[in-house]
């Protein structure tokens, strides 16, 4: 099975444009034949794609740190436990095609940033795409263009992460079939 890790917003204080335009991403990727690697619990965009995976019927590995378990979604198809958020990031990657980052907060972020490192040391061969609705992450954008500008990030690496302004784009990149 195709698995994509999807990283995304736990709180439940955004603007609910986010989660919908999440569960519209889900669904398709569902509808594509894709399983769902996650955080895997009930909390903010998390808990939105999770209940969208369960209408699917689609696969959803929850990748959970143990200090976690008081918010496990009830209805996964998988679940990791892991002992660190670190291990988590880890799991979350392995044997998947693609890294989605959902709008999110500082989690998501700390999980963007590594991945593109590791896209750069070449452990991690996955595509990298952002879900830039309504402009959310053009200053991360702008701030990446500013690392390569500057010689600290290669045009190579900047090159693979992707930015789309909708579901459907990711779709589109993720080349479903």
């Amino acid at each position: 099975m195709k698995k994509i890790a999807v990283f995304c917003s736990a709180s439940q204080d955004i603007d609910p444009k986010y989660n919908k335009v999440a569960r519209d991403f889900v669904r398709a990727a569902c509808l594509c034949g894709y399983g769902i690697v996650s955080g895997g619990t009930v909390k903010g965009t998390m808990g939105c794609i999770s209940d969208e995976i369960r209408r699917c019927g689609g696969y959803h590995l929850g990748v959970i740190p143990r200090f976690m378990e008081e918010y496990i979604y009830p209805h996964l198809s998988e679940t990791i436990w892991t002992d660190t958020m670190a291990q988590r990031k880890t799991i979350m990657r392995e044997g998947t095609s693609a890294v989605v980052a959902l709008p999110g907060g500082v989690g998501t972020l700390d999980e963007l940033v590594e991945t593109i490192a590791l896209v750069h040391l070449n452990k991690y061969s996955g595509k990298v795409i952002l879900l830039n609705h309504d402009g959310f992450y053009e200053i991360f954008r702008d701030l990446l263009r500013h690392y390569v500008d500057v010689g600290m990030m290669t045009e190579a690496t900047f090159s693979k992460v992707m930015f789309a302004q909708t579901s459907e784009e990711i779709i589109d990149m993720l080349e479903c079939e």
